[in-house]
């Protein structure tokens, strides 16, 4: 995790500001990096001032004001906690809807990741609020959502990887998953696991004769992609064979949202780090929102990674 210089933690409550900001002070003490502390309040520059207007004279405005002044203060302590601990910490409190604000942040500062308490939603299962979706199809740095109740340092560590040397775009993404992955697992003392999900599209239907395909000519299909896959996991894991740790690999086929989660299930990751891309045209959909399907099915904290050159649509601040 030596990569990161410039780190960004939004605080939705900085009275109580989360395991996130832990986990961002660790990866800036680490690094050796800058620490921004974001409070974005949901409201427009004069919005509550506005609501407020039945009150006497300009009291709206003063009660506005001093709403962000009391948000101000309680972040700056917690900044000025972590600065005691010789950390470079500074804070910003915002106006506006919370994930363009944290992405425009991003944009001007030039951080290079965000890190971001999350609230569990039941035993399973993730609640993602619309800010982290919309952070995990726009943020254009990884992104690192970490649950509430999350234990300090990760245990086991899951990377979700699909190379293919043919597309060096999903490539990069899937080099970066396995550097990330791999850099966290030796930091914490964790376990790393690897998994690479194949498949052939359509196969089942392949199998019923309808595409003119007899049996043994979709074995030969099935097996020439398990072999081309196998080969392109091979290749992306072998510079790490004997690191350390050493990863566990696991080429499984079947569908990728569906491998991954039983993966996190019976390797108990506490930690998945996977890749974003945009494959439809529209800039910050996932590929085939696997990652949001994942993410609808997990608990463990989830590290995101978007491809080298994503351009966000959010625009930078006027």
């Amino acid at each position: 995790m030596q990569r990161f210089r410039n780190i960004l933690a939004p605080v939705d409550a900085p009275d109580a500001p989360g395991p996130g900001v832990a986990r961002a002070a660790e990866l800036a003490r680490a690094n050796g990096a800058a620490l921004t502390l974001i409070h974005v309040v949901e409201t427009s520059p004069g919005e509550l001032a506005r609501v407020l207007a039945a009150l006497p004279g300009r009291r709206g405005r003063e009660v506005e004001a001093r709403l962000l002044a009391d948000r101000a203060e309680a972040l700056d302590a917690v900044a000025e906690r972590l600065r005691a601990e010789g950390l470079e910490a500074r804070t910003t409190v915002q106006q506006g809807k919370a994930f363009i604000r944290i992405i425009q942040r991003v944009l001007r500062d030039g951080h290079d990741i965000v890190v971001r308490s999350a609230p569990r939603h039941g035993e399973i299962g993730r609640h993602l609020t619309s800010t982290d979706t919309h952070l995990l199809r726009k943020c254009p740095c990884p992104l690192w959502i970490v649950p509430d109740d999350h234990p300090p340092g990760a245990r086991r560590v899951l990377a979700a990887v699909d190379p293919d040397e043919a597309d060096t775009e999903r490539d990069a993404v899937a080099r970066m998953v396995l550097e990330l992955a791999a850099s966290l697992a030796a930091r914490d003392g964790a376990r790393l696991d690897v998994v690479n999900a194949w498949r052939v599209p359509e196969e089942n239907t392949l199998r019923t004769g309808r595409a003119g395909l007899s049996l043994a000519e979709v074995d030969a299909i099935v097996a020439e992609e398990e072999q081309t896959s196998a080969a392109a996991f091979a290749r992306l894991v072998s510079p790490w064979e004997h690191g350390e740790p050493e990863p566990v690999c696991h080429h499984v086929k079947g569908d990728a949202a569906e491998v991954i989660e039983q993966l996190v299930a019976q390797c108990a990751a506490d930690t998945l780090v996977m890749g974003t891309l945009g494959r439809s045209g529209t800039p910050g959909l996932l590929i085939g929102n696997t990652a949001e399907a994942v993410l609808a099915r997990v608990s463990c904290a989830l590290l995101a990674v978007k491809p080298p050159g994503f351009v966000s649509p959010v625009l930078p601040e006027s």
